[in-house]
């Protein structure tokens, strides 16, 4: 019997979704931190001057969530939350000296095989998976209502 295309698109997704699984489970279990952690924390490193909204937004989190890991976070003395001097409405999250050092022992969020993989790989190819998977979220999102 063969699988029609969505068949093997979902099996496809299930088997990456299974890997970074795992290698999510070995990250927290070797350094104490989860991924969302970890993404939140790197999304702010490059972005220190980011809301919570911004980085839920970046991160594809729903503020309740990034809300939460954040408390986590803070409670851990890795990130700071700061309110903003003109707007006291805007908070912003700031890694403290202790976060910026975790984020420079911590791995890389995807197995480094994986990386060296897709970074050998032509330019042209890294963008078309690129592409492709990002129109493959995209279109997990559900359609508006009228």
């Amino acid at each position: 019997m063969t699988l029609e295309k969505h068949e093997e698109l979902l099996v496809a997704l299930r088997q990456i979704i299974r890997i970074f699984d795992l290698y999510s489970r070995q990250l927290t279990k070797e350094y104490g931190l989860t991924s969302p952690q970890l993404i939140l924390m790197h999304s702010i490193r490059h972005s220190e001057n980011q809301t919570i909204r911004e980085l839920a937004h970046q991160t594809n989190m729903s503020q309740a969530t990034a809300t939460s890991i954040l408390d986590r976070l803070e409670s851990r003395e890795f990130v700071v939350r700061v309110r903003d001097q003109k707007d006291k409405r805007k908070v912003h999250a700031m890694l403290t000296d202790r976060g910026r050092a975790v984020l420079t022992e911590a791995p890389q969020l995807i197995p480094q095989d994986f990386i060296n993989n897709f970074q050998s790989l032509e330019q042209w190819e890294q963008n078309l998976i690129l592409s492709s998977l990002k129109r493959v979220a995209a279109m997990t999102q559900p359609a508006p209502k009228d």
